[in-house]
């Protein structure tokens, strides 16, 4: 099994479930299989104390300029990606990243900062509910699908809002190490968890 390194991005204002659900879910897959398949850590612009939404305060394990290459970038959302969305040095960053990339995923309204990266034009994509219109309109060419929780379009997954993370990483560990692993992280968090029917 090649170990995967495993960037969670994280800014000022950011989502805690957007990033700590996805967070939890690759670390207790690795946890659960000797850590032998991720390599999960933290990353921001950064090194220093970030405060997400609500008043937590996080620390990086690296930043951008030193992390390990990504082979797996997660982009969580929150009210900071409207600032973020704007930052050009985070937007090359994610574009730099996603070209050697495995997989870029967004969680909730970190699909804003993918999109200003131009990662998600033509794409079938979602986000969270209240950011429907708005990524209608800083992405025109792609498809906004209301319905899915998560949606599967090769190098790029989206997913819907905050929670939905969860569902999404469960689904990144299945394509990648199989159903009985996956169901087995789901077990272990007292996830209630099915398979949801992802677009690609």
């Amino acid at each position: 099994m090649n170990k995967r390194n495993l960037a969670i991005l994280i800014f000022d204002d950011v989502e805690v479930l957007d990033f700590a659900g996805p967070f939890e879910v690759f670390a207790v897959t690795s946890e659960l299989n000797n850590y032998e398949p991720f390599n999960v850590f933290l990353v921001a612009e950064t090194q220093r104390t970030f405060k997400a939404v609500n008043g937590l305060q996080v620390v990086p394990n690296y930043e951008i300029s030193n992390c390990p290459n990504p082979d797996i970038l997660v982009v969580p959302g929150g009210v900071g990606t409207r600032t973020q969305m704007n930052n050009q040095r985070l937007i090359t960053w994610i574009q730099q990243v996603s070209d050697r990339a495995e997989l870029v995923m967004s969680i909730c309204t970190g699909a804003r900062l993918l999109a200003k990266a131009g990662l998600l034009d033509g794409l079938e994509i979602t986000t969270h509910h209240e950011a429907y219109d708005e990524l209608r309109q800083i992405v025109p060419t792609a498809i906004v699908n209301e319905r899915k929780r998560y949606i599967d379009q090769g190098k790029i997954l989206t997913t819907g809002g905050i929670s939905a993370g969860i569902d999404g990483s469960l689904y990144v560990v299945d394509q990648l190490l199989g159903r009985e692993i996956a169901r087995k992280t789901a077990i272990y968090m007292e996830y209630d968890w099915q398979l949801k029917t992802a677009v690609n």
